[in-house]
């Protein structure tokens, strides 16, 4: 403990408020995790199991990020890489489900789950879950295992962060409220805490020349995906170019094909649905309500479009989780470029912007009558869930936030490592997804008609090891920080990375080389490989 008494001695005397009487909070353990997504919570838990202090920091008041926020749709690729504590948390979702009380508006037995990652007969894990189940199994694990949790407690970007040389001493609150730590994990999904802590970092899409790639930058060969039915008019007067642009399609658009640009792929809210009538809540026009903003959702369907404009894949007790599809969805494209490196406040103003946009489209689908008749139907027979995100109404907080801030660091996973046309020998853990981006820009194309761009669903390779490397900074910027979440990364190849099962995986490992480097009195780039591999092995992680 010698470390901590003096380093809470200097962080005291540095506020100026004294030793004996400090005029705020200060709370001093071994490892101060920022962020409880899945990553933030498995690290946690990791962290106590090898004995050590801990402190989980939530900024918002419900832990498991998307997990826990409609993603209940696990996307891995091959199942069979989640290893360590994120395959633990799998089955305990096969566990609650075991239990009759589990099964509220349906039998057990007349589920089907309709994922990309079925649960297959006898496996003792579960891959589909509805938000709230999510959210009690989480609670139950850190209740066991004694994870001290902190919720509502955010960052203070500006200021918040105290270093002595290369090393983070604290972390400050916006309450004032300080963490002292040997060892920090930014387990966030935007980077708040790497960047405030001076470490380098991203935003948008490398040009394919930086890391000799073929899939990163502007792709607008690749955009057959989720596009638009047929040509569309893009102005507010059809055929008047002098009447402006419909909204959100970007006049600087497209880009020189490959080339890297500021931009995002798009973000949504992963609904949670449902058609049972004792537990659905129908689909409301919102107040601010533009109908122009689904103009060209509109003109798509009157120019041919017949998909249904979602992707609802099917969670117990009559649920969804719902998704983007078709040219014109649930993806706000375009409409989240700034949040990244946006203040809290514009960031919420961001997310309601988004939410305003998904509650006018769920009521432009159910209720329009420009929208087919077929697909009014079958929209309007479903709703939000009376049972999930009830403080919301049915609609969650957690915005799925695909990409923000992405780590700059002196190893980099490509689309090469992706591919394993370039290996790693120092994994923590595999990914086995396909390289996936969604929409990034909405545009005009050589005819003058709406398209839009970024769409990139490349796979056909086997998973593939993620380097240590990548999860910690640069020796001079920090060394005693990982970040498992925004982990260090090209925009492609993020694409493949950025699944929660992953996250957990990452997070997990994150955690045992911090308690290692702690142990050996080491910097996190100085963790003996050796041993960490030892270490995750005994813990089932999978390499």
């Amino acid at each position: 403990m010698k470390f901590l008494t003096l380093t809470l001695t200097l962080v005291l005397l540095s506020m100026g408020g004294g030793i004996t009487q400090p005029d705020r909070d200060v709370d001093a353990v071994d490892v101060v995790i920022y962020g409880g997504t899945s990553a933030g919570i498995v690290a946690g838990i990791q962290a106590r199991s090898m004995g050590k202090s801990v402190v989980l920091i939530e900024p918002s008041g419900r832990e498991g990020g998307l997990t826990t926020g409609g993603l209940g749709q696990t996307d891995i690729g091959n199942k069979q890489v989640i290893g360590g504590l994120a395959r633990q948390f799998y089955e305990r979702i096969a566990a609650a489900y075991e239990q009759p009380e589990a099964w509220k508006w349906q039998k057990r037995e007349t589920y089907r789950d309709g994922g990309q990652t079925r649960t297959a007969k006898g496996e003792p894990a579960m891959w589909t879950f509805e938000p709230s189940v999510a959210l009690q199994v989480y609670r139950d694990w850190i209740a066991e295992t004694g994870l001290p949790v902190v919720r509502n407690e955010r960052l203070n970007r500006e200021t918040g962060v105290r270093k002595a040389g290369a090393r983070i001493v604290s972390i400050t609150m916006e309450s004032g409220r300080v963490f002292v730590g040997k060892m920090f994990l930014d387990a966030t999904y935007e980077g708040d805490l790497l960047a405030a802590a001076g470490v380098g970092f991203t935003v948008g899409r490398e040009a394919n020349a930086k890391y000799d790639e073929t899939l990163n930058g502007v792709q607008t060969r690749m955009a057959k995906y989720h596009n638009y039915a047929a040509d569309v008019d893009p102005y507010r007067i059809k055929g008047d170019p002098d009447s402006g642009l419909l909204p959100f399609i970007d006049p600087s658009g497209p880009g020189e094909e490959g080339s890297g640009d500021h931009r995002v792929q798009a973000y949504c809210f992963r609904m949670c649905l449902t058609e049972h009538p004792e537990n659905r809540i129908p689909f409301h026009k919102p107040d601010g309500y533009d109908e122009a903003w689904f103009e060209l959702l509109l003109r798509n369907f009157e120019a041919g479009e017949r998909g249904m404009p979602w992707i609802n894949s099917a969670m117990p007790n009559r649920k969804t989780d719902t998704n983007n599809r078709t040219g014109f969805s649930t993806d706000f494209i375009g409409q989240n470029y700034a949040y990244p490196e946006a203040n809290y406040a514009e960031r919420e103003r961001i997310v309601a912007r988004h939410r305003l946009y998904q509650q006018g489209l769920m009521w432009t689908l159910a209720n329009h009558p420009r929208v087919p008749e077929k697909i009014r139907n079958e929209v309007s027979r479903w709703g939000l869930c009376k049972d999930e995100f009830k403080a919301g109404g049915g609609w969650q907080d957690q915005l799925y936030v695909r990409e923000a801030r992405r780590m700059v660091s002196d190893f980099v996973m490509t689309q090469n490592h992706c591919q394993q046309r370039e290996t790693v020998a120092d994994s923590i853990g595999m990914g086995a997804y396909t390289m996936d981006s969604h929409h990034v820009q909405r545009h005009l194309d050589s005819n003058g008609h709406v398209r839009n761009e970024g769409d990139v669903e490349v796979g056909g390779f086997p998973p593939y090891p993620i380097s240590y490397r990548s999860i910690i900074p640069r020796r001079e910027e920090v060394q005693n920080l990982l970040v498992p979440v925004c982990l260090s990364s090209s925009h492609i190849a993020f694409g493949s990375i950025r699944m929660e099962p992953v996250f957990m995986i990452l997070g997990q490992s994150a955690a045992t080389a911090a308690c290692l480097a702690i142990d050996d009195n080491v910097a996190v780039q100085d963790v003996d490989y050796g041993k960490l591999k030892k270490q995750l092995i005994a813990d089932k992680q999978r390499l």
